[in-house]
C-alpha cells in the first residue's frame, strides 16, 4: 500500500511538473524531507523534487571574481585597486561529498544554482594575491601581470593540494583585470621623470654652451694669426716694391714718434 501511494505522488509529481531539470554543465544533489543529503550525484536530465529537494550546482567553467584589493607591495606600499578573476572546474564525482562534508559557508548561492565551494575559492584567491604581489614593487606590478597570474593559480593549487581537494577542484584560468599603483607613488614617479628630463636638458645646454666657447676661442685664434700675417704679407709687398723702384712715396711707419726716432728709440 505504501509503494502505491508513493508510486501515485510521483506520478502526480510528473504530471503536475514536480521535477528539476539538470542540464548539461550541471550536477544535482537530493535532499531528503529530514535534510539528510543523498551521496548518489543526478545528472543530466528530470528529477522530482517533491519528495525532498534537488539542488542544482554548475561544474564547469565557475567564475569567482574578487576585486577591490589592495595588496601590499615589496616597496611596503598598498596597490589602490587589483581585480582578479578565478576560473574552475568541479569534478562531478565529487560534488554530493564535498557539499555533504564541507561547512555551507564555503558554498555561494547563485542564480544558476550553488557555486560549489565558490566563498571558499574566494578566500583562496585573496590569500594567493597578498603572497604574489608581495614579491614586486609597486611600480613593477603591471609589468609582471602575466607572471602574478601564474603565481597566483600556482598558490591555489598547492593549497588545494594540501587540503586534498586538488581531485575535485580543478582551476582552467586566473585572469588579473585591472592593477592600480598608489598614487602617491606614481606622483613621486612622474616627478622623478620629469626632473630627469630636466637635467638632460640643463647637461645638453651646458655642453653646447663649452662647444660655442670653443668655436669662439678658435676664431679667435685663427683671426689674430690671419691679421698678423696679413701685415707680414703686406709689409713684404711694399718692401719689395721698393727695392724695384715702383714706389715713389715715402713710407712713415706707423709706430713713428718723433722725427728721426722710432719706436721711441
Amino acid at each position: 500500500m505504501k509503494k502505491f501511494i508513493t508510486a501515485i505522488i510521483l506520478g502526480s509529481a510528473l504530471i503536475l511538473g514536480g521535477c528539476t531539470r539538470i542540464t548539461d554543465g550541471e550536477v544535482g544533489v537530493r535532499v531528503s524531507t529530514s535534510g539528510v543529503i543523498e551521496q548518489q550525484e543526478l545528472l543530466t536530465g528530470w528529477h522530482q523534487d517533491v519528495i525532498g529537494t534537488v539542488k542544482t550546482f554548475p561544474i564547469r567553467q565557475i567564475a569567482v571574481q574578487v576585486a577591490d584589493q589592495k595588496p601590499m607591495t615589496a616597496d611596503n606600499s598598498p596597490l589602490d585597486d587589483f581585480d582578479t578573476t578565478v576560473v574552475y572546474n568541479v569534478i562531478p564525482d565529487s560534488v554530493a561529498e564535498m557539499y555533504r562534508n564541507k561547512s555551507k559557508s564555503f558554498h555561494t548561492p547563485s542564480s544558476d544554482g550553488i557555486l560549489l565551494m565558490g566563498s571558499y575559492m574566494q578566500t583562496l584567491i585573496k590569500n594567493a594575491i597578498v603572497k604574489s604581489v608581495r614579491q614586486y614593487k609597486s611600480l613593477e606590478v603591471n609589468d609582471n601581470r602575466a607572471k602574478i597570474e601564474d603565481e597566483i593559480q600556482h598558490i591555489i593549487q598547492e593549497q588545494l593540494k594540501a587540503e586534498g581537494l586538488d581531485k575535485a577542484l580543478v582551476i582552467t584560468a586566473v585572469q588579473v583585470s585591472g592593477i592600480t599603483p598608489n598614487k602617491e607613488i606614481q606622483r613621486a614617479a612622474t616627478e622623478y621623470v620629469r626632473s630627469q628630463n630636466e637635467l638632460k636638458i640643463k647637461e645638453n645646454e651646458v655642453q653646447i654652451a663649452k662647444k660655442e666657447a670653443e668655436r669662439q676661442a678658435i676664431l679667435s685664434a685663427n683671426a689674430g694669426q690671419s691679421i698678423a700675417y696679413m701685415q707680414a704679407q703686406s709689409q713684404l709687398m711694399i718692401a719689395q716694391a721698393v727695392k724695384d723702384g715702383k714706389v715713389q712715396t715715402i713710407i712713415i711707419p706707423s709706430n713713428l714718434t718723433a722725427l728721426g726716432n722710432i719706436g721711441g728709440k
